[in-house]
């Protein structure tokens, strides 16, 4: 059935030249594992795509309500926290995966001649995978959103001459504001997909006209060729299905809450950009005053430029990396500088002590309504009520506490604590500081 099928639709749209240049591309030296990155990369995206396109429908990017509808994603909607997990760690995985293929790239030296036009069409994949990481991270408006994307925004203003006009285009007015959110919304969902998908085409059609790089060797080039089908594509099959697994379980089990609603008030707010970015944060850290331009736009920038003009830079016509000793060592010493960077990062955030949020909010509901007029927490207020020092081991019923707030009597008969007007949100957060309240805290 499938079969007939198939002749009839290749009847009307000739579809076997398709899949010839499609499947039936020859690999030098056979399919390999090493040769997956790219497909997974085009997967991720394949996936944030989706993803976004469903959480589009329910999002509102306008700071009165952005907030919300991204909580209403999170709490209220059937299976929109595991989407939006999805689209989150897809992001990071998506950045993994383009990086290791350039790196893949990088090695073999598939860079060089013919194929210099398809290094620098994947560079600018890489940059507009970046710029999505960059637009995105303000959608949720929250505080580290709107804080990290003032940075950065920030940051682009000390480029001379056009420092003022960049800044002006990436808030879309004097303040980081409406006209912001909205502005990098519709870059992040129109203008970036349509360059990306350009890109990717552009990417395709020049591997086409060149040819896979294969080994570096041509010995090792010339031992066996085969094409992409079948085992190529069972490889890459593989591969994108592991990802997905991992993807699906972190977004199952590891949640990525809100900070607080963006509050351009709160200046002392000190926002932690993802991870990354972070190497950067910290470059940051170490440069100040009249040197401060020196990491905000001239390394960045010529970084880019080396990036850009890299085969033309590397002249060395021998692709084996053990005879490119010259490239191998830059490369290794930038990445040695960027996870250096990023292990100081990581373990200075890791230092600090971590607040949840909801926690925070919790207490800051507890004082509000003056319950330490009635409870005691460790030797702090009045022993007219039960000491809530350790009631998170004593109670670690989220429900009983949420009863018990809602309807202090229904669960605690004869009690004296009257029902306070509270929210959904504000019940989950003032559980959240009750459940946090132990012994090992």
């Amino acid at each position: 059935m499938a079969s007939r099928l198939y002749n009839w639709l290749d009847s009307r749209l000739k579809l076997k030249p398709i899949q010839k240049t499609l499947l039936d591309e020859p690999i030098p030296g056979g399919a390999s594992w090493i040769y997956v990155f790219g497909s997974a990369t085009l997967f991720l995206f394949l996936t944030q795509a989706l993803t976004g396109m469903f959480l589009a429908v329910y999002y509102a990017p306008t700071p009165d309500h952005a907030y919300d509808s991204v909580q209403f994603i999170e709490q209220e909607l059937w299976f929109g926290g595991f989407v939006r997990g999805l689209h989150h760690w897809g992001a990071s995985a998506m950045v993994i995966a383009i990086g290791l293929h350039m790196l893949q790239v990088f090695l073999y030296g598939a860079y060089k001649p013919p194929r210099e036009m398809m290094w620098i069409a994947g560079v600018v994949l890489f940059l507009i995978t970046m710029g999505f990481a960059f637009t995105g991270y303000l959608l949720p408006w929250d505080q580290n959103a709107y804080w990290a994307t003032q940075v950065g925004i920030n940051m682009a203003g000390t480029v001379p001459l056009v420092g003022d006009l960049l800044v002006r285009v990436l808030r879309g007015g004097e303040t980081l504001g409406a006209l912001t959110l909205s502005r990098f919304f519709a870059v992040h969902v129109l203008f970036l997909p349509s360059l990306l998908i350009a890109g990717i085409m552009l990417h395709l059609f020049i591997l086409r006209r060149v040819g896979p790089a294969g080994p570096w060797t041509d010995e090792r080039a010339t031992l066996s060729h085969e094409t992409f089908y079948p085992r190529q594509v069972f490889m890459d099959a593989v591969v994108m299905l592991g990802v997905f697994a991992v993807l699906a379980l972190l977004a199952a089990m590891v949640p990525f809450p809100l900070a607080d609603k963006a509050n351009p008030a709160d200046t002392s707010f000190v926002p932690v950009p993802e991870w990354y970015f972070l190497f950067y944060y910290q470059l940051l850290k170490y440069v100040h005053g009249p040197l401060e331009p020196l990491a905000t736009w001239v390394l960045p920038a010529l970084f880019m430029l080396i990036l850009f003009l890299w085969p033309f830079i590397d002249r060395n016509p021998v692709r084996n990396p053990t005879r490119r000793p010259m490239a191998l060592g830059t490369g290794a010493a930038f990445l040695a500088v960027v996870f250096v960077l990023l292990g100081i990062s990581l373990r200075d955030l890791y230092a600090v002590p971590h607040v949840d949020p909801e926690v925070a909010r919790g207490k800051e509901l507890y004082a509000q309504f003056g319950c330490s007029g009635c409870h005691r927490i460790h030797g702090e207020g009045a022993a007219v009520a039960p000491d809530l020092s350790f009631v998170g081991d004593e109670r670690p019923d989220r429900e009983w506490h949420l009863r018990h707030f809602r309807d202090p009597a229904s669960v605690s008969p004869g009690s004296f604590m009257p029902k306070f007007p509270l929210t959904e949100a504000q019940l989950n957060d003032l559980t959240s500081y009750m459940l946090s309240l132990k012994r090992q805290s």
